[in-house]
């Protein structure tokens, strides 16, 4: 199946409320780094894209309609490119917020050692995730936030300036489910808008993670 939607915003912004959001809707299955963690074939071909090779996006999104999250929202470009009927979805949230979520979750993850004797594909995935968010989105100065911050306003700006008005939507899961079902066209759910994995949530995650050397 082809790319319904394609999300373009960095993690951080709500991506997992976002996922199942999009879930329920029937925009399911949908592309999170959450897939990535549990398909160690998925790793290999993230960590070759990482570092400078090709990938077959219908390969790689075959059983999927939507994306959101890193490492996809990495090449949005390239996906919106290749996928010109999908739809471009950029979540996004307050910048200070942002970078204070980004900081006490994901940031304490990348810039882990990564440990001997781990599997070889967790050990492809932190390199992976490190290449495509420290090094390639934030040039390997996250910890200088008046430089993240610039990053991820110019990014927000360079998604509205390259896509069509009609093509994108604009969203912050306090939003809830009206704008999203209005710019898919579909009927909002008589359910409240999901929204998961707070910051105490994946803490605990990556805590796991690091005590069982998982992929």
């Amino acid at each position: 199946m082809a790319l319904k939607v394609v999300g373009a915003g960095f993690g951080r912004t709500g991506t997992l409320s976002l996922k199942n959001a999009l879930e329920k809707l029937g925009f399911g299955p949908c592309y999170h780094m959450f897939e990535v963690l549990e398909r160690p074939d998925h790793i290999a071909l993230w960590h070759r894209l990482a570092f400078g090779g090709a990938v077959d996006w219908d390969l790689l999104f075959r059983d999927f309609q939507a994306t959101v999250d890193w490492p996809a929202a990495r090449y949005w470009r390239e996906l919106a490119a290749h996928y010109p009927d999908a739809k471009v979805l950029l979540s996004l949230r307050d910048p200070e917020s942002w970078y204070k979520s980004m900081t006490d979750t994901i940031y304490q993850g990348l810039k882990m050692p990564i440990p001997d004797g781990i599997a070889a594909a967790r050990r492809q995935q932190m390199e992976m995730a490190r290449k495509v968010v420290l090094e390639d989105t934030f040039d390997g100065r996250f910890e200088d936030k008046a430089h993240a911050l610039e990053v991820y306003n110019r990014h927000n700006r360079e998604v509205q300036r390259a896509i069509a008005p009609g093509r994108l939507l604009v969203f912050d899961a306090k939003q809830g489910w009206e704008p999203l079902c209005r710019f898919l066209g579909v009927a909002v759910p008589d359910e409240p808008f999901p929204h998961l994995n707070d910051t105490a949530a994946i803490q605990a995650m990556m805590k796991q993670m690091r005590q069982s050397g998982r992929p």
